[in-house]
C-alpha cells in the first residue's frame, strides 16, 4: 500500500467506528474549553472532566476568574497535576483576553500561542473544535498511531502533523484527528499492544513495529 492508499483505508475504517466525534473535553464554550485543554496537559480528560465543574462553577469567564487568586486556582485543579504553572497560566491568560480582546478568545493561531501556557497542540484544538477551523492537534496516541501505520517518520509532532496535513484532506481534520485519538485509546495503547484487537495496524502497519505486537 502506498501511504495515499493507507489513509484513505484509515479514514474508511476509522469513520464506520466512530461516525460521530464529541468532543472528549467537557465545555460551554471557547473560553472553558480553552481551560479544560490547557488542564488536560499530562493529565486525563476523565480527570480534567471531574476538575472543571468546580472550577467553573466560581469562574466561567475571564472577568470571574481573575476575580479569584492564583493559590485559589491551584488548589481547585491540583489533581490535574502541574497546579502551580497551570493555575498561573489560567489567570495570565484570563488577565490577558479582558486586556487585550475584551474577555473574548480570539479565533487566530497566533493570537492562542502567545497566550501563557497555551502552546501549538492546545491552540489548535481551541482552533478546530471551538471555532470549527481546519487543524489537526497531534497528541500522543496520534503521533504514536501515524508512526506504527507507516505514515510519518515519527521523528516529532511537527513532522507528524505536516505529513497528517498532507495526507488527509482537510475538510477531514477536525473529525479525523479525534477518530484516531478515539483508536488509540479503545484498540492500539502504547504498551502491550494486541493484533487481534489493533487491526488497522495489523492491516498497514510497520513491519518492525509489528514484531512487538501480541497475538
Amino acid at each position: 500500500m502506498t501511504k495515499k492508499e493507507k489513509a484513505e483505508y484509515v479514514m474508511q475504517e476509522l469513520e464506520k467506528l466512530y461516525p460521530e466525534t464529541p468532543v472528549p473535553l467537557d465545555h460551554q464554550d471557547a473560553y472553558t474549553l480553552l481551560i479544560a485543554v490547557l488542564l488536560s496537559a499530562q493529565c486525563t480528560d476523565e480527570r480534567v472532566n471531574k476538575i472543571t465543574p468546580h472550577l467553573f462553577d466560581k469562574a466561567r469567564t475571564p472577568y470571574e476568574m481573575v476575580q479569584l487568586d492564583v493559590e485559589e486556582i491551584k488548589e481547585i485543579i491540583r489533581p490535574c497535576g502541574l497546579s502551580p504553572r497551570k493555575s498561573k497560566a489560567i489567570y495570565d491568560l484570563s488577565q490577558i483576553l479582558i486586556d487585550k480582546y475584551d474577555g473574548e478568545v480570539p479565533a487566530d493561531m497566533e493570537a492562542l500561542e502567545e497566550l501563557p501556557g497555551v502552546g501549538h497542540k492546545t491552540a489548535s484544538v481551541v482552533m478546530s473544535q471551538a471555532f470549527g477551523e481546519p487543524a489537526f492537534p497531534v497528541d500522543t496516541h496520534i503521533h504514536r498511531l501515524m508512526y506504527r501505520w507507516g505514515l510519518t517518520t515519527g521523528k516529532n509532532v511537527v513532522q507528524t502533523e505536516k505529513d497528517a496535513k498532507r495526507l488527509f484532506p482537510k475538510e477531514s481534520w477536525n473529525k479525523l484527528h479525534l477518530q484516531i485519538i478515539f483508536y488509540g485509546r479503545s484498540h492500539s495503547p502504547a504498551r502491550n499492544p494486541k493484533l487481534s484487537k489493533d487491526y488497522i495496524t495489523k492491516e498497514i502497519g510497520r513491519k518492525s513495529i509489528l514484531k512487538s505486537y501480541k497475538p
